[in-house]
């Protein structure tokens, strides 16, 4: 989708006419059925007018293309300005130009990354010159018209209020970044238009961005032939038992996406049955068959950590436009994708966006948006009140979608040392549900109480010297005080002389593969979709024992800054009883999920004593 098409000739007289915004506005409206914030059209009007600067004084053609805010498919990203027309060797080209008003910004010590003020806030975000290669990248890898017809992307970005004075974003740092995307800033006008001008010698009438807008979307044969490489000989991602059963079938309905009508496969799995496993294998087979297909987490922490272990002769950036969030198939077309695979589908959320106030529902939407959709769940993973993904809500829309609905199941467990009964045991001493484990006699797992944090946490150093896989977790109930003063400590006992500090950084995706991460302390959010061979957790208060022996939850125990039960005093006044419900299944799947992502061991300290005394004689 494009939010404006024209020409130099055409958005010359748009902008000068003083109507750019507001053709912009309507368009947007008229496309998305949505309104744009007052902000975004500053910024259109700003960044606009001094492209209208660049264009109108350059020897670009009258007929060169003009394309501004252009979505790219399956991404929720847009190009904020492209110029089309005819390069040097007569190949259709294009320019893309990252655009930003910013006025200052920082150097850090991440590659790509600087720190600027957006907002209110200095947050740090991608270099533009990153986000403008990673832009051509993505056309590159997916758009058939690109790859096919060799068309010509050249990706630049422009800060037009920037001075040079302040020089960070020019650093010898980003070097790598800017040499294929040129920086541009304020007084760079003149060298921008040169650099329009060489790439842009004849124009189009914009017909080369028509022919980008309407190609189809398709991973290019090197992607593929690249992904296939890296998983080759990774017993990490070797397919046992029924995982084959699973691969083969959702092959199967793959195979057929173009003449046997929409599919819908649901696998259930409990954790380590291999869910991942099998969604990973099949990207890379069915890639191979030149489909268009995306692997999709509600959870960004399984995507950073499949998109690190994948990396090696392919750039990063390709690699992950493979793995995408759940939030962005709001507004993508019926059967956009042929086959999508939906991983911890049980995440999934009903609504889209930062504000929660976009689309209708993931579940739907991903079923829409996908000729064949594989949805992998374990519905007592659900950890947040925002949860929706359980087999009736995904059957209900299928059914609504007219699609072919198979149900496949993963047994095995690979995970808790291949212990069933373990599971049972959790599921049982969480009272989750009865089962006839009360205890873990006769069950290999290692398994142990502990009467300190401070025990717990030398245990786990101990075990993570081996193989440096084993880290602490928590539940969310103590307050992220670091964020704001680096250093505070987050989860402190003083009696027990124990200080640590949440994992909740910007690189705390990764926090489960970083060696260093043994001094930090995981959270749900980014160890969910993940093992290790040794978990260590800590029970918080939202978790006490009452005096008849029943596991009492309490939500008002979580840190505020825990989303996952935001909004459940609403929930509770609307609807106590179902909302209590609610409430515990969350605390107690939370849990249950943190001391399943332990292979050989999982060791426990419970804040409350009653817990602590109850676990012990349930062993």
């Amino acid at each position: 989708m494009i939010i404006y098409k024209s020409t130099v000739k055409g958005f010359l007289g748009d902008v000068d006419s003083n109507r750019i915004d507001e053709i912009m506005v309507d368009t947007y409206f008229k496309r998305t059925l949505g309104r744009v914030s007052n902000a975004e059209v500053s910024s259109w009007r700003n960044s606009l007018t001094a492209m209208e600067r660049i264009v109108g004084r350059s020897d670009l053609p009258s007929d060169a293309g003009i394309a501004i805010e252009y979505n790219i498919p399956a991404t929720a990203k847009r190009v904020d300005f492209i110029v089309s027309g005819y390069g040097p060797s007569q190949k259709s080209s294009i320019a893309i130009i990252e655009l930003k008003q910013w006025e200052s910004a920082e150097i850090t010590a991440k590659d790509a990354i600087v720190r600027t003020r957006l907002g209110k806030s200095l947050v740090e975000t991608t270099h533009p010159s990153y986000q403008a290669w990673s832009y051509a990248e993505l056309l590159k890898s997916f758009n058939v018209e690109v790859y096919e017809k060799n068309i010509e992307i050249n990706p630049c970005a422009y800060l037009h209020n920037y001075n040079s004075e302040n020089g960070v974003l020019n650093d010898e740092f980003y070097s790598l970044h800017t040499s294929v995307a040129p920086l541009f800033l304020r007084e760079d006008a003149d060298a921008l238009r040169n650099f329009l001008t060489q790439r842009i010698q004849l124009g189009d009438s914009g017909e080369t961005i028509d022919r980008i807008e309407k190609s189809e979307v398709k991973p290019s044969k090197q992607l593929s032939e690249s992904i296939a490489m890296m998983l080759k000989g990774n017993p990490e991602f070797t397919m046992i038992d029924e995982q084959k059963i699973v691969f083969e079938e959702a092959l199967y309905l793959s195979e057929q996406v173009k003449k046997a009508g929409k599919s819908v496969l649901i696998v259930e799995g409990g954790p380590g049955t291999g869910k991942s496993v099998v969604a990973i294998n099949l990207l890379v087979a069915i890639l191979n068959r030149n489909l268009n297909v995306r692997y999709v987490s509600r959870n960004a922490a399984p995507r950073a950590v499949f998109e690190s272990k994948l990396t090696g002769t392919l750039k990063k950036t390709t690699i992950s436009s493979l793995f995408t969030g759940s939030s962005s198939f709001f507004n993508a077309k019926k059967d956009e994708y042929d086959v999508l695979l939906i991983d911890e589908a049980h995440r999934l959320n009903q609504f889209s966006g930062l504000y929660g106030n976009l689309g209708e529902n993931q579940v739907k939407e991903l079923i829409h948006a996908s000729r064949s959709s594989v949805f992998f769940l374990d519905e007592d993973q659900r950890v947040t009140l925002k949860d929706v993904g359980s087999q009736e809500e995904i059957e209900h829309w299928a059914k609504i979608a007219k699609a072919n609905i198979t149900k496949l199941k993963l047994e095995s467990q690979f995970r808790c040392n291949g212990s069933d009964g373990y599971l049972a045991w959790l599921d049982h001493i969480l009272q989750i549900r009865e089962t006839a484990n009360y205890n873990l006699e006769g069950i290999s797992y290692d398994f142990k109480i502990f009467d300190s944090p401070s025990e717990l946490r030398r245990a786990i150093e101990e075990k993570n010297q081996i193989a440096i896989k084993a880290r602490l977790v928590a539940g969310y109930c103590w307050e992220w005080k670091s964020k704001k003063d680096p250093k505070d400590f987050d989860i402190t006992f003083p009696e027990y002389n124990f200080s640590m500090k949440w994992n909740l950084t910007e690189d705390g995706r990764l926090w489960i593969l970083k060696p260093e991460s043994i001094d930090q302390i995981g959270c749900i959010h980014t160890c969910q979709g993940l093992e290790l061979d040794y978990v260590g957790v800590i029970i918080g208060p939202d978790l006490t024992l009452n005096e008849s022996g029943l596991l009492i939850t309490d939500a008002s125990k979580r840190a505020k800054q825990d989303n996952t039960i935001k909004g459940y005093k609403t929930l509770l006044k609307n609807h106590s009883e179902e909302g209590a419900k609610k409430i515990d299944m969350v605390i107690k799947n939370t849990y249950r999920t943190l001391m399943t992502r332990g292979m050989k061991g999982c060791y426990v300290y419970a804040t409350d004593e009653k817990v602590r005394e109850y676990l012990k004689g349930s062993v």
